[in-house]
């Protein structure tokens, strides 16, 4: 079942350990973050500027996204612009839901190694290494990493009609509601 949308209140005041404890069901793992997307060939493949047929913009709230869903084609690239309006970080991640349940044990690692924080993101942190040459730099095509007010472009080719979401995977934030599904035309 999914929540498309639930609303916290007091999500502005949202702290730290507001955060983790909505994440409880999250289980803490070790995570290789650079990389740690997988699967792109079944999700699409990072888009040219030069092949976009239209643009998609997209508002990050706390905890949820405008639009709440996304329909394409097969074989469409589509320009996103990214804003986070909340005042949590957040992030846009096209991928499939077994994707993103991994994804988000890697993101409860950064909050544990204190790359994420409720509203910050420690950039300098990201490059430490997690173990065998893996860092946590967040920087697959298909996911951007938020603080408040920043904004970011995806450009991204649907190669196949998976079923795919876009969410948000910071600790909390999926099971809050925070994601939506793609759908193919």
């Amino acid at each position: 079942m999914k929540i498309k949308r639930t609303f916290l209140s007091g999500v502005a005041g949202v702290t730290l350990t507001t955060v983790l404890a909505l994440s409880s069901a999250i289980a803490l793992a070790s995570g290789t973050h650079h990389g740690g997307h997988g699967e792109k060939s079944a999700i699409g493949v990072p888009g040219e500027a030069v092949d976009v047929t239209r643009t998609i913009d997209v508002k990050m709230h706390d905890n949820y996204y405008e639009p709440e869903e996304i329909a394409v084609k097969k074989g469409e690239t589509v320009r996103f612009k990214i804003v986070n309006a909340g005042e949590l970080v957040h992030e846009f991640n096209i991928g499939t839901a077994a994707m993103h349940a991994g994804h988000q044990k890697e993101m409860m690692m950064m909050m544990k190694h204190g790359v994420l924080e409720a509203d910050k993101i420690n950039r300098g942190m990201m490059k430490m290494d997690m173990g065998n040459g893996k860092t946590m730099e967040h920087n697959d095509p298909n996911s951007t990493l938020l603080e408040p007010k920043e904004s970011a472009e995806i450009i991204w080719k649907f190669t196949d009609d998976a079923e795919l979401e876009f969410a948000c995977n910071v600790p909390g934030h999926y099971a809050s509601g925070m994601m939506g599904d793609v759908h193919f035309e």
